[in-house]
């Protein structure tokens, strides 16, 4: 059983996967960082100044011994209070819209990059031999004539 576990480790696909795996997590952080830490500020200014992450709609009634502030959307989360939070799904939205984006220029260049150079056109093929003895034929018969 050892022998059939280590074979299926050393197999190429699993290894790709793992390492594909590990790249995409450490590329899915970039990508949250760009999005939450450059992207969405900008949006934020152009929009007026809104942070999307702290959009919210309070659902549930806030406890009376709530002490933090209403705009504060962790705090009420801690709090228990049942909140739709459409900020941090925006913020997500954008996300996933971004890598989708860069997953496929990555898949296009890839494609780009591996397709078969373009094979030379081909030289039309020469005259069959009955086309030859056609035109043989063709050219004793200019000769005979007077």
């Amino acid at each position: 059983m050892l022998q059939e576990f280590k074979a299926f480790i050393a197999r190429g696909n699993v290894l790709d996967l793992a390492v594909g795996v590990i790249i995409g997590a450490a590329f899915g952080s970039i990508v949250t960082s760009f999005t939450e830490d450059l992207v969405m500020p900008v949006i934020g200014l152009v929009s007026g100044g809104t942070d999307f992450t702290s959009l919210f709609l309070v659902l549930g009634e806030v406890p009376a011994d709530y002490k933090g502030s209403p705009t504060d959307y962790a705090a009420l989360k801690a709090a228990g209070v049942a909140l739709f939070g459409y900020g941090k799904f925006l913020t997500a939205l954008i996300n996933f819209v971004i890598i989708a984006f860069v997953i496929f220029l990555m898949v296009k260049a890839a494609n780009k990059a591996m397709a078969p150079p373009p094979a030379a056109p081909a030289e039309p093929p020469g005259p069959s031999p009955s086309e030859l003895l056609l035109a043989e034929i063709r050219d004793e018969l200019k000769k005979g004539r007077p």
